[in-house]
C-alpha cells in the first residue's frame, strides 16, 4: 500500500511546523465570533450593534492585511543567527501577549478598539514570516498534505476552544460576570505561549547564508516589490480567496446576532458554538482528505467543488432556519471551508517560488483578511434593512454570501497551467 506521507517530511514534521496555528485561529476564531460580538453590546445601542462590530473589526483587518506581507518580505531577507523567521514569531507573540489584556480592561469602545488593532498587528507579525515554514520545509510533491495538516490544526484549534469560550462568555456581564471574560483571555493567551514556545524551541529552520548587507535604499525597497502584472494567476487566485474568505467571514461574525434575532434563542453563544461545531466537524473530516487529493488531482479543481459546494450550504440556511435545515447548512458548509482551505493554500503555494515564500503567502492572507474585513462592512447593511423590514437584513446578508461562494468559484477558471511565479 501506498504510503500518505513521506519518510523524509512525515505527518509529524508537519505537525510540528505548523502547530502553532492551532492557537493562533483558536484565538481568533473566538475573538471573532463570541468575545467581541458579546462585548460590542456594553458599548453599542441595540440598533447598531452590527455597525460597530463590523466597522471595528474591519479596521484591524485593514491593520493585518499590511502587516504580514510586510513583515514576511523583511524576513525573507533577514539573516539572523536564529534565523529568517523566529526572530519575527517571538517579536510577534511578545507582543501579542502584551496586548491580549487590554480586551478585558477595556471601559469605553475607543479603549476595546485600540487593543483589537494592536492584537492584529502583533499576531499577523509573527503569522506572516511563520506560515513559510511549508514552501520552504516541505517538498513539492507533498505540499497538499502539509497544507492538509495545517488546515486541520487550524480548524481543530477553532473547535476545541470554542466550547470553552462559549460557556465562559455566556456567564459574562459587564457589570458581574467580568471573570469570565478573563477566563477566556487567559486560556488563549496560555495557549498561544506554550505552542510559540515549543515552535521556538522544536523547529530548526535552515540558517540563512551570510550575506554582505544591502544598504542601498533601492535594494530595500526591492524586497517589498509585488510583480502581479507577470503572475496573472496569482492574482485570479487572490481575487477568488478573497471572495470566499468574505462568505465564510460574514457567516461567522454574525452568527450570533442571527441566532439571537431570526431563530430567538436564549443561549446566541451557546447556539452559535453549536452551529460552528457541526461546520467544524464536518471540516476535520474533509481538510486531510482534501490536501492528499490536491497533491494527486490538483488543487484548483478542489477549491472549485469546493467554493460551489459552500454556495449549497448557505442557500440551504436561507431557505430554511428550522434547528434541523441549519444544522444541515452547517454541515455542508463545513465540508466545503474543510476542502477549500487546505487545498486552496496547496494552490497558493505552488503559485509562489523560492526568494519571496513569506512576502507572497503573506498577501495570499491578505486575501484572508481582506475578505475578513470586506465582510464587516455589511454590518451596517443588515442594520438598514432590519430597519425596513423584520430580520430582512439577515436574508439579504445570506443571499450576498451565495454571490461571494459562486464568485469564488468561477474566478477560479482564470488560472491556468503554471509555469513560473513573479518574485
Amino acid at each position: 500500500m501506498k504510503k500518505i506521507f513521506s519518510k523524509k517530511a512525515g505527518f509529524w514534521h508537519y505537525v510540528k511546523i505548523t502547530l502553532l496555528v492551532f492557537g493562533i485561529s483558536g484565538l481568533w476564531q473566538c475573538m471573532h465570533s463570541l468575545v467581541l460580538p458579546i462585548i460590542v453590546l456594553d458599548f453599542a445601542a441595540e440598533t447598531q450593534k452590527n455597525t460597530y462590530l463590523g466597522l471595528m473589526t474591519f479596521s484591524g483587518l485593514i491593520i493585518a492585511m499590511l502587516a504580514q506581507p510586510i513583515a514576511g518580505a523583511i524576513s525573507d531577507r533577514s539573516t539572523f543567527r536564529w534565523g529568517k523567521r523566529k526572530p519575527f514569531i517571538f517579536i510577534g507573540i511578545a507582543g501579542l501577549m502584551a496586548i491580549l489584556p487590554v480586551i478585558g480592561m477595556a471601559t469605553s469602545f475607543t479603549m476595546l478598539f485600540i487593543g483589537y488593532a494592536l492584537l492584529q498587528l502583533f499576531s499577523n507579525t509573527a503569522q506572516g514570516p511563520y506560515q513559510a515554514f511549508i514552501p520552504e520545509m516541505v517538498p513539492v510533491s507533498e505540499r497538499g498534505k502539509a497544507s492538509g495538516v495545517k488546515s486541520f490544526l487550524e480548524i481543530l484549534g477553532g473547535a476545541a476552544l470554542l466550547f470553552p469560550i462559549s460557556i465562559f462568555m455566556d456567564n459574562y456581564s459587564s457589570t458581574g460576570g467580568s471573570k469570565w471574560l478573563w477566563l477566556s483571555l487567559i486560556l488563549l493567551g496560555g495557549l498561544i505561549f506554550v505552542l510559540a514556545l515549543y515552535t521556538l524551541t522544536a523547529v530548526k529552520e535552515n540558517l540563512p547564508k551570510k550575506t554582505v548587507p544591502e544598504k542601498t535604499l533601492s535594494t530595500q525597497i526591492k524586497g517589498f516589490r509585488i510583480n502581479l502584472s507577470q503572475n496573472r494567476n496569482f492574482l485570479w487566485f487572490l481575487i477568488s480567496r478573497l471572495a470566499v474568505f468574505m462568505g465564510l467571514t460574514t457567516i461567522q461574525q454574525f452568527a450570533l446576532y442571527y441566532f439571537r434575532d431570526v431563530v430567538g434563542v436564549s443561549d446566541p453563544a451557546a447556539a452559535t458554538t453549536r452551529f460552528l461545531a457541526i461546520a467544524i466537524v464536518f471540516m476535520l473530516i474533509t481538510v486531510l482528505p482534501a490536501g492528499y487529493f490536491s497533491d494527486s488531482i490538483g488543487s484548483k479543481k478542489i477549491c472549485v467543488i469546493a467554493a460551489f459546494t459552500g454556495a449549497v450550504g448557505v442557500t440551504v440556511i436561507l431557505l430554511n432556519n428550522s434547528s434541523i435545515m441549519l444544522m444541515v447548512g452547517a454541515s455542508i458548509v463545513g465540508i466545503a471551508l474543510g476542502a477549500f482551505n487546505s487545498s486552496n493554500w496547496a494552490l497558493a503555494t505552488d503559485l509562489v517560488n523560492k526568494g519571496g515564500e513569506a512576502k507572497y503567502l503573506g498577501i495570499a492572507n491578505m486575501a484572508t483578511a481582506g475578505g475578513g474585513a470586506l465582510a464587516r462592512l455589511i454590518g451596517p447593511v443588515i442594520d438598514f434593512f432590519n430597519g425596513i423590514g423584520l430580520n430582512l437584513g439577515y436574508t439579504v446578508m445570506l443571499i450576498v454570501c451565495i454571490v461571494y461562494f459562486t464568485l469564488g468559484a468561477l474566478l477560479l477558471f482564470k488560472i491556468r497551467p503554471q509555469t513560473d511565479a513573479a518574485v
